[in-house]
This record gives structure tokens, sequence and C-alpha cells, in this order.
């Protein structure tokens, strides 16, 4: 058999945290010649993934720029990646998820006529506005990718109902679960570890662009009651860096000597912290197939979710962005310890951390069946 020309692209960390264990793993087998390509969306995170699992990449992009809107960063990424992708000519684009590296990496191999197999494929909203732009991301992902692995059996069914085709459907577990067992250790230690040690550290992130202004003002007052009730807690919020996010939460959570905010934590941060938090409050995608995986329960604080699996669990909860009910949803993880145990125990709905396994069979099962 002819080896198998897989060219992976992303772009954010996030992205990169997701697809670095399945390039480990397409890496692993003699019929696949496994290519990285980057955006550089986020360019430093990005950096301290790849060194994290040993992975360089063979195309840098770099397309970001300053103040830069979503409608150049497609473009500067078509007008990029086809030139890379006239040259290399791969059998096969995987892309990740719902940003727009994925749309526009999907667009451009579909004007190409090659292949994109979309991992963490089907998860849905049905709401263009909430996550935006991610939820048109993902649909137009979808709706030229050739193969598709969905996470779990509800992100099938979703694709299933849209009329794609059941042959090329995958249900595979969530790659972010296979990450973990890379970046989660039993000796990790950190200053910020060291100042929440003998508290109830609550991890904290917000960064969505619908929840900018006066709904991310709300999350953030009912974070500083939650801390100024219960003396032993303590909140660590690793600040995105969008000026946007960072000066509200400077002014209505600065000050106070139990709420830390520091900069972005690379990803073996991020996820120990999680492991070591008592629970979690997030607007983020992954967190809420990561955090499941620790047994941390999660307040997602947003108005919809396209992983309800999770919610159906009892691991996640929906509670929006209005201050009142994001506070008391708070206080009652710290107040009703049968609620807390519930959560903590739910059934990880994510995966087994053979996602990346399962997605490498997949692809090579596919061509050799085009191939007779």
């Amino acid at each position: 058999m002819k080896k198998i020309k897989i060219t992976s692209i992303f772009g954010t960390r996030p992205e990169a945290v997701k697809m670095c264990p399945l390039i480990l793993e397409l890496q692993k087998h003699e019929q696949i010649i496994s290519r990285v390509c980057l955006t550089g969306q986020h360019r430093e995170m990005l950096d301290q993934v790849m060194g994290i699992f040993g992975i360089r990449a063979d195309c840098n992009l770099d397309i970001m720029r300053e103040g830069q809107t979503l409608s150049r960063i497609t473009a500067g990424i078509l007008e990029g990646l086809g030139r890379f992708l006239d040259v290399e000519e791969p059998d096969l684009l995987l892309v990740h998820g719902d940003t727009s590296t994925s749309f526009a990496a999907a667009l451009a191999g579909f004007y190409r006529r090659i292949p994109v197999g979309h991992v963490e494929a089907g998860l849905r909203t049905y709401d263009m506005s909430s996550p935006y732009s991610e939820e048109f991301n993902r649909q137009a992902v979808d709706l030229v990718s050739d193969l598709y692995f969905a996470p779990t059996e509800l992100a099938k069914r979703h694709l299933l109902e849209e009329g794609k085709d059941p042959g090329r459907i995958f249900v595979t577990g969530n790659t972010v679960i296979d990450a973990l067992k890379d970046t989660v250790t039993e000796d990790y230690s950190n200053e910020h570890l060291d100042w929440a040690a003998g508290s109830r550290m609550i991890l904290f992130t917000a960064h969505r662009r619908e929840s900018i202004g006066e709904p991310m003002r709300r999350i953030f007052r009912a974070a500083r009651r939650i801390v100024e009730e219960f003396p032993d807690v303590k909140l660590l919020y690793p600040l995105h860096k969008n000026p946007r996010v960072r000066e509200p939460a400077r002014e209505i959570l600065g000050g106070e000597e139990r709420i830390r905010l520091t900069e972005p934590l690379d990803i073996c941060d991020f996820h120990n912290f999680m492991a070591r938090s008592y629970f979690i409050m997030t607007d983020s995608g992954g967190i809420q197939e990561e955090a499941p995986a620790l047994g941390k329960p999660v307040l997602v604080m947003r108005d919809t979710t396209e992983r309800p699996e999770g919610v159906e669990a009892g691991t996640l909860r929906l509670v929006g962005t209005q201050e009142d009910t994001v506070y008391e949803e708070a206080r009652r993880l710290l107040t009703d310890g049968g609620s807390y145990q519930a959560m903590c125990h739910a059934v990880n709905p994510y995966g087994d951390g053979h996602a990346s396994e399962r997605i490498a069979e997949a692809v090579i099962k596919w061509f050799m069946e085009r191939k007779n």
C-alpha cells in the first residue's frame, strides 16, 4: 500500500492540545507520512504545547497580526495554506474543532479536492450566535469533510440527522483525554498552588466573545461575591490576552488578596491546576471535556453548550451569565456536600484516552478500502 500523506493543520492552543496526541499516534504507523502545518493564531502558547509534546512543525504560516479581524485571519489562512498545499499535495487534511483555522483549512482543502478529516466533528448548539463564531465554523467544516471523528454518540447522531454518510462517521472519544495522560503528574508543584494551599481553590476562566461587556462583568461580580463570603476559598484566574477581558477583570476582581490574576498558563500548568482545584468556573469549551476526566465539577458560564453530554451526565452545570444565578450555583457547590459529590463522581462521557488510536486506525482502514 502506498504511504498516506497526512497534513494536520491547527493554529490555537486548544487545537494543539487535542491534535498533538493524534500526531504522535500517526507517527507510529509506517503506512503514514505525517506533516504538521501551523497557522500561528496563538503564537507563544502554541509553541509551549508543541514543546511539551516534542512535535515540530513543517510549516508555520504565522498569520496573526495585532488587531486582526476574523475576516483577515480567514483570508490569510486561505492564501498562505493554499500555497503550502499546492506544493505538499497531501492525501488527507486533518483539522480540529471549530476555529477560524479549521474552517479556512477545510475550505482550502475542499477547493483543491483534498479529502478533509474533522477531529471533534458533530458538536452543535444550532445557534449561530452562541458560541460565536465557533458554531458556524464547526457546521461549515462538516459540510465539506470526508471523514468525521465524532467524540460521542450524540455528536454522531447530529451528523446522521444532517445526512452525513454513516460509513464515514467514527465515534472515537475526545483526544483531549489522551493528552491528560501526558500532562497531569503526581509530583507537580507551582507557586500559585503554594498560595492556594489549605483553601478550596476555584479555577476560573472567561473569554468568550459573546460574553464580552456586561455579561462578563456580571460573572466577575458573582465570583468576587463568592470569595468575599467564604474565607476558605481562593480564586485563580489565568487572564485571557484580550484587553476587553483583562480590563474589567482587573477592575472588578483586583484588590482582593484571595483572588489571584495571572498570565495565561501553559497546558501542563493548567491541567495540573484543574486536577488540584475544588471546582471550575468557565466559559471554555475544552475544559468541559477535560474536567470530567479529572473528577472536577464545572459551572459553565454560558447560555448554551455544544457539549450537553456532560450536563446530562451531571459533571457540568450550565449556569448562564446572570450574576445571581452564577453566584447561587457556586455557593451551592461550597455548601451542599451531596450536590458537590454527585458532580465529582459523574461518569465521564468523553472517552477513555484512546481516541487517537481509533482515529489513526479509521484513517488507514478508509484508505485501504478506497484502494480496493
